[in-house]
């Protein structure tokens, strides 16, 4: 497949709140909002599509079940989403997020001197969904074996 002509993917995901949804992807993370009602919201993820579509069967409490595998002797939480971005975006959402949420996998560089080396980063949000952002030095790292 030719990533010369990359196209943006659509996700949805459950969340138990449209309110905290908001402030979550809206506020903490500064997505801008598209379209939605009172179950759903698109929001722009670096020119990617997120949906956020409330699931009552999730609870006021409720959490989105995680699996955990281990990656260079990190415990990686499974399913997981995000984006690869630029080292200067992930180094400034990286402080954004600072002290604001709790990561799951604070900001480091993983497979340091291997191929593949790459700076990541691993927190929930609210309903439970795990999200990771990572950059490479260099991107034709990315699926480097």
């Amino acid at each position: 497949m030719s990533t010369n002509s990359l196209r943006p993917f659509h996700l949805a995901i459950p969340i138990r709140d449209i309110a905290e949804s908001r402030a979550f992807y809206g506020q903490l993370l500064g997505l801008s909002e598209g379209r939605s009602t009172a179950e759903w919201i698109d929001w722009n993820l670096y020119g990617h599509q997120l949906v956020t579509h409330l699931n009552p069967t999730l609870g006021a409490n409720g959490k989105v079940p995680v699996h955990v595998n281990g990656v260079d002797g990190q415990g990686v939480p499974v399913p997981h989403f995000g984006v690869v971005l630029t080292h200067q975006d992930w180094q400034e959402l990286a402080q954004r997020l600072t002290g604001k949420v709790d990561f799951i996998i604070e900001p480091y560089t993983r497979f340091k001197g291997e191929a593949g080396e790459q700076s990541t980063l691993f927190f929930s949000d609210p309903s439970g969904n795990a999200l990771e952002f990572k950059a490479f030095s260099d991107l034709s790292q990315l699926f480097a074996k």
